[in-house]
């Protein structure tokens, strides 16, 4: 019979994968009403600052290589399943109480498989949120740019203000 302490032991970071699925599910639901309310470059105001502008990434993040013939298409969903596979792998190792970290990797893998899914389907990423200041335009992103950014930052937090613990003597 399992022991509580059993049950703790064998809990790991795969119970982030909720979060993982939830915002894929909502990347997704939001790319497909941009394609079917939008047309191609239509932009809508929503505020100011920030418009709704359907466009198409063939590249990577701020459009890097979308002028390339292709070929990155495949690069960039091959690196992005590569890295899939080792968050899941990292996420099964990590133990649940190590959240930080956990929830980082959650975001990380859910924005590269929401953008993976649109490469394979389509040959390029759908954008639509366009931030912009005067004449000055940040590069479009989607629900899973923002969790894949939001999951480098909390990374970078973690390993900067990790709390280390000496090794006692």
């Amino acid at each position: 019979m399992l022991k509580p302490t059993d049950l703790q032991k064998r809990a790991s970071g795969l119970r982030f994968l909720w979060l993982t699925l939830l915002l894929i599910v909502l990347d997704q639901f939001t790319k497909q009403w941009v394609i079917r309310v939008f047309d191609l470059y239509e932009s809508i105001e929503v505020m100011p600052y920030l418009n709704l502008t359907y466009v198409r990434n063939m590249g990577a993040a701020f459009s890097f290589l979308s002028d390339q013939g292709g070929w990155q298409r495949w690069l960039f969903t091959f690196l992005a399943i590569a890295v899939s596979v080792v968050l899941l792998i990292w996420l099964r190792r990590n133990p649940a109480n190590m959240w930080r970290q956990n929830l980082a990797f959650a975001l990380i893998l859910a924005g590269a498989i929401g953008n993976v899914i649109d490469r394979i389907m389509y040959g390029y990423v759908i954008d639509f949120i366009d931030v912009y200041v005067n004449d000055w335009h940040w590069p479009a992103f989607n629900v899973a740019d923002m969790a894949i950014t939001i999951g480098a930052v909390l990374m970078l937090l973690e390993a900067f203000f990790e709390q280390r613990q000496e090794p006692q003597s």
